[in-house]
Parts: C-alpha cells; sequence; structure tokens
C-alpha cells in the first residue's frame, strides 16, 4: 500500500537506529552511558510536587481544562516576562499555554501555513522546527545556524530569490543542538528585517535560563517593534525538570496567538488542571527555583568538557543549554555522526546524538546531553579514553555503507 501523504513527507527516523543498538546493547547487559536524547534526569523540584498533589485532591480540577491556559498561569507567565526580560505582555491575548514548546511549534504551523509555503529554517536544528511546517504542507528553505552577519546575508538572499516569499523565519537561541547564543543587536537586525518584508519571526527560547558564561540569554520581545511580528516558545520542561509534565508557552503577537489558540481549540483541552496548578506556582517562584539546575548543568558541563578532552576527545565548552556541539574527531569525520554514534555504544558504551538528525549540515558533530551525574561522566570519557586508545586506526579501517566517500 501506498504510504500516507504526510508521513511521506517524513525521512527515516535517524535517532531511531541509535536507539535500537542501545537497546539491544542494554539487553545483552551492557552498561550504557545515554548521554544522547535531552531527557532530564532532575527529579522536579519538592514544592511543585506538592502543589500537584494539593491541587489533583479537588475535584474540581479533574474536568476539561482551557486550551489556552487557566488564568492564572497565563498570568504568571506574563509577571515571569516581566521580571526577567522586562517586556509587558496581556495575559488574556499575548500569552498560550502549550503542551511543552514542540506542540505549540507544531500548532502554530498548521495555524500559519499554506500549501507551498517557505519558511527559513536554520540547519541544523531542533527537528521539529523543520517538520512541523513540513507536515503542515510547508517547504524549507535552509539557512545558517550561526548568528552572524552569514545569517542576515542568507535571509536576504532568500527572500529576493524565494518563490513565493518566505512566510516565516525560525531563530533558536540559545540553540538546540548547537548552544549557539544570540545577543539584542542580533534580534534587532532580524526584526528590522521582519518588519521590512512583513515575516513572521518564531523563536525558540526553550534554554532561557540555562546558561553559564556571560549575560542571561535575551528575549526577542525586549526589541522595539518585535511584539509586531514575533511569537516565543518558551518550555518548563528544563528550566524546572517537568518534560513529562508537558507544560510550555507561547506569547508574542496577538493575531498569531489568536490563531495558534483556534488551531488548539479543535484539537486538545490543554494540560490537566492540577499540573498548570503546579507550573503556576513554579513561575511565581522567581530565580530561586531555578538557580540550582543551572549550577548542576554548569557543573557538569565543566566535568564533561575536561574528562573528554583529556580522554583525547576535545569538546568545545557551551555557554548555554543542556547540550555540548562535538565534532567528530579527526579519525573517524569520514564515518559520518550516526556511523560514528553506533561505534560509540558498540565499542565505548556510550551513547550520543548523531548531528545528522538535526539536519545534514550537522553531520560531522554529535550532540552531547548533560542528562547523567558527574560520576557518570567521568564513566564515559574512561569509556571513551578505551576506545581510543585501543581503536587508533579503526576510524580508517570501518567500512560502512553509510561512510561518506
Amino acid at each position: 500500500m501506498e504510504e500516507f501523504h504526510k508521513v511521506r513527507r517524513l525521512p527515516p527516523y535517524v535517532f531511531e537506529e541509535v536507539n535500537r543498538l542501545k537497546a539491544a546493547a542494554r539487553a545483552n547487559g551492557a552498561d550504557i552511558v545515554d548521554l544522547g536524547m535531552g531527557n532530564p534526569d532532575l527529579a522536579t523540584p519538592k514544592f511543585i510536587v506538592d502543589k500537584l498533589c494539593e491541587a489533583i485532591r479537588d475535584p474540581r480540577t479533574h474536568r476539561y481544562s482551557a486550551s489556552k491556559g487557566i488564568g492564572g498561569l497565563r498570568k504568571a507567565q506574563a509577571n515571569y516576562y516581566a521580571r526577567r526580560f522586562g517586556v509587558k505582555l496581556d495575559p488574556n491575548t499575548q500569552v498560550v499555554a502549550t503542551l511543552g514548546s514542540k506542540e505549540g511549534f507544531a500548532n502554530m504551523a498548521q495555524a500559519i501555513t499554506a500549501p507551498g509555503d517557505v519558511v527559513l529554517c536554520p540547519n541544523p536544528t531542533y527537528p521539529i522546527h523543520a517538520f512541523g511546517f513540513i507536515m503542515s504542507g510547508g517547504t524549507i528553505r535552509a539557512i545558517p545556524a550561526k548568528p552572524d552577519a552569514d545569517f542576515m546575508v542568507a535571509i536576504d538572499r532568500a527572500v529576493r530569490h524565494s518563490i513565493p516569499k518566505p512566510i516565516a523565519i525560525i531563530l533558536n537561541y540559545p540553540a538546540n543542538p548547537t548552544a549557539f547564543q544570540a545577543d539584542l543587536d542580533f534580534y534587532r537586525e532580524v526584526v528590522a528585517f521582519a518588519r521590512k518584508h512583513e515575516i513572521i519571526v518564531l523563536s525558540d527560547l526553550a534554554y532561557a535560563e540555562i546558561y553559564f558564561d556571560g549575560p542571561p540569554p535575551p528575549s526577542i520581545l525586549q526589541v522595539e517593534g518585535a511584539i509586531d511580528v514575533a511569537v516565543e516558545f518558551t518550555s518548563m520542561s528544563k528550566t524546572f525538570s517537568m518534560p513529562g509534565w508537558r507544560m510550555g508557552f507561547a506569547v508574542g503577537n496577538e493575531r498569531l496567538l489568536a490563531a495558534l489558540a483556534r488551531v488548539k481549540s479543535y484539537l486538545d483541552y490543554g494540560a490537566f488542571t492540577p499540573i498548570q496548578v503546579a507550573a503556576t506556582a513554579a513561575l511565581n517562584a522567581g530565580e530561586e527555583a531555578t538557580r540550582e539546575v543551572r549550577e548542576i548543568y554548569h557543573r557538569r558541563r565543566d566535568v564533561l568538557v575536561e574528562s573528554f578532552t583529556r580522554a583525547g576527545w576535545p569538546v568545545p565548552a557551551p555557554s548555554s543549554t543542556m547540550f555540548a556541539w562535538a565534532p567528530l574527531p579527526d579519525a573517524y569525520r569520514h564515518l559520518g555522526s550516526l556511523e560514528f554514534s553506533k561505534l560509540l555504544i558498540e565499542k565505548a558504551d556510550v551513547a550520543v546524538a548523531p548531528g545528522i538528525g538535526f539536519g545534514e549540515h550537522g553531520d560531522e558533530h554529535v550532540r552531547i546531553a548533560l542528562v547523567e551525574n558527574e560520576h557518570r561522566i567521568r564513566q564515559a570519557a574512561r569509556n571513551i579514553r578505551r576506545f581510543l586508545a585501543s581503536d587508533d586506526e579503526a576510524g580508517q579501517k570501518v567500512v560502512s555503507l553509510g561512510a561518506k566517500s
């Protein structure tokens, strides 16, 4: 039977090969240090769990909720933006609660995309940024992931040479997987460009509170006039160690958020109300609730960079996010990121995410997630040191169907 149209538009799921190999190794007794999936291992803070338990005992919270979020939650998110960024938002019209930033992006794509619409998307980037629009019938035109002069040249060229003209630009800073970070000067350039060409800007700010070096990452909405063209997505998954709770937000332009809210009203009833009540308590707790999480990831970042570099695999230190974007060791670069990731599982009992899964321009890197404790990260480094020491020439000898010519 012929594949369904939308399924046919999706490529094979690259990460599934690594997941299968990882599961098989574990089934055979291997102790895999899993630094692949960005799935936080930290417990949700006790005060958030306690608020959930309190709310869940009230039978009134067991009914359907509002798909755009309860009023108290939207107000708490607006207050967060006021405290953190100095941005004033109307919680009734400029804030929509989502089931994580991923769902928000996917449903925004559903809301604004017509068949054949062109969207400018960084490569490499988090997969939903591209595939949310592909599944909605759009076409992706790749642009550089790094927020520099080349980025502005690329989007200018794309607007001049794309038919039809692009409808949207996707931004993601701090970036997953690259950990690139943007400043307000960059956002000012993008906003001015978007306003001039009447293009929507969708900014993924999921890692706003996971930063280590330099000033905290800014919001695009801090730029004057950004509210006319931009919507920004945030998530509580990493900031508050709440990945399974599925709570995020879209904030910004009223017209775009009204479209998102209308689509969501047909598709879901929002997160379970006790989860929204607990999320409200988390947001209202302020900076204290996020500082410890940030410090843990900072320590893990330092251990990863130091131990992997001593093991013979230099890893650049990310200034933000919970990921390191590591170039493949020179001896293995010809394999590409997928084959190298498989080799790490087989020979070093370490799992990472192949860069090709984030776009073809990511194939010379792997993403390493800070989702194991410091002891386990050092264990991974020891495993990798042994692998590199015993396999000096293996990178040249391995013949793979997936290897580059």
